[in-house]
């Protein structure tokens, strides 16, 4: 070995010393100080990451103890300020009043029609998306799937009066054939077939992962057993993308629960929800304490929906590990 300045020079093949890279000996770093970590220190970490999520439910909750305060609390229209005795006045006033017994009704069951609706569109959908063979079709597939997350619901929906107008796309063509004009707009069907194409993308995002956990070869081991592809899809996808299914239905029925924008704007203040009830006492007629109470009903009922679905279903449906 030939002696260079004192040193040993470097062997033939060997990389110099610069070759050992800087994100390498910054990982060694991390490992040395992870293995010199206190065990009793992991406990701390695991809070730590919790953190923000703790934050965002800590927050919610606060702003739930400020409305349930409000609720109880009479507005005195002389000052437009909540009383100081607390009485479930709002309450009385809320179930005894036939406009929000008819905005409870047309929400409930626009949930139901609108969840319905949306995973029978919804499966043969994520089921094209997972299981084509063609590139280009996936990828038309997923453009037409991520395309409506780029317009904003409000902006949609102005975009339905344009087209179901009187003067509308839709009515221009039927006019070609001698039918029209109807009247597409300001109707509950309308506001139920703006919400299903508003919910469809995010019932389709919650299957697709279930459907293409499912191996391809449980599919044609079936039809191998004699299986038709109905019958395959009905007694062998379907029970294993139970977990896509039950979370789809849970965001699609939350959220449709709770819209805003669609029945303002497609049910033109005739086809309101509870949101927009909400929305009505707060803006409208100043009445913090009704409101409250309106907004309460809205979170126990979307609770509701949410716990009568993990139940039926249990909450082991939604792939959770350890969970029964």
């Amino acid at each position: 070995m030939a002696i260079r300045g004192g040193r040993p020079a470097a062997r033939a093949g060997r990389p110099p010393a610069t070759a050992y890279r800087l994100s390498w000996r910054i990982l060694d770093a991390l490992e040395a100080v992870a293995a010199r970590w206190p065990a009793r220190a992991e406990g701390a970490v695991k809070w730590l990451l919790l953190a923000p999520a703790l934050a965002v439910v800590g927050l919610l909750v606060f702003g739930l103890v400020v409305m349930a305060d409000a609720s109880l609390r009479v507005m005195d229209f002389r000052t437009y300020q909540l009383g100081e005795d607390y009485s479930t006045a709002n309450y009385v006033r809320l179930f005894g009043w036939g406009a929000f017994h008819a905005t409870l009704w047309r929400s409930l069951v626009a949930t139901l029609l609108v969840t319905l609706f949306c995973l029978l569109l919804a499966f043969p959908y994520a089921y094209a998306l997972t299981r084509t063979a063609s590139a280009r079709l996936r990828r038309v597939l997923l453009v037409g799937l991520f395309l409506p997350f780029f317009v904003g619901q409000v902006v949609r929906a102005y975009g339905w009066l344009v087209i179901l107008g009187q003067q509308g796309l839709v009515n221009q063509a039927l006019g070609l054939v001698g039918l029209g004009p109807y009247r597409l707009l300001f109707s509950y069907p309308t506001v139920l077939f703006g919400l299903v194409q508003y919910m469809l993308p995010f019932a389709v995002l919650m299957l697709a992962p279930a459907l293409a956990a499912i191996p391809e070869e449980i599919e044609r081991a079936a039809a191998s057993c004699g299986a038709s592809r109905g019958r395959t899809l009905l007694r062998v996808v379907l029970p294993m993308a139970r977990p896509g299914l039950i979370a789809a239905a849970l965001v699609v029925a939350t959220l449709t629960l709770t819209d805003f924008a669609m029945p303002a704007i497609l049910g033109g203040g005739t086809n309101d929800f509870l949101a927009n009830l909400v929305h009505d006492q707060f803006f409208r007629t100043s009445n913090a304490g009704l409101g409250s109470a309106i907004a309460l009903v809205l979170t126990l009922l979307g609770t509701t929906v949410a716990g009568l679905l993990l139940a039926a279903a249990g909450v082991g449906a939604l792939g959770l590990r350890g969970a029964r």
